[in-house]
């Protein structure tokens, strides 16, 4: 390429048109209003609904020595909710499960995890076995 046929990277002209440069002028806020914050002791805590007691159990039996959180003994709760559970289960651990028999099956040992999601959900987990 010849000497002339340079592109210059001094930062050359500006730029032909800002398309931003209309809206500095159009009587928008400068900053967001915010409402005033609550404080939580003005509104009272949602009671956490008691759904009842779960077991949480940690399985290796007849599964190829592979380890198994399985959660069952689920009172008044239909199978699309156990599915949305187990979704939500799977997302938060990280690894593969299933609804059998009335069951979740969550794959390797995530019993401290599942206790979590289950207690937010208003469910009462209960560390069964070993």
């Amino acid at each position: 390429m010849s000497a002339g046929g340079k592109i210059p990277t001094d930062g050359g002209g500006g730029l032909g048109q800002n398309p931003f440069g209309a809206l500095s002028g159009a009587g928008l806020p400068t900053e967001p209003r915010v409402a005033p914050a609550q404080t939580a002791a003005a509104q009272p805590a949602a009671p956490s609904k008691n759904r009842g007691r779960v077991d949480v159990r940690r399985e290796t039996g007849n599964r190829g020595g592979k380890t198994v959180t399985v959660i069952d003994g689920f009172v008044g709760i239909g199978l699309p909710e156990k599915e949305q559970l187990a979704k939500k289960m799977r997302a938060a651990c990280g690894c593969g499960g299933t609804v059998k028999d009335g069951a979740i099956e969550i794959q390797g040992d995530q019993r401290e995890k599942i206790a979590q999601i289950l207690s937010e959900a208003g469910f009462r987990p209960v560390m069964a076995g070993g």
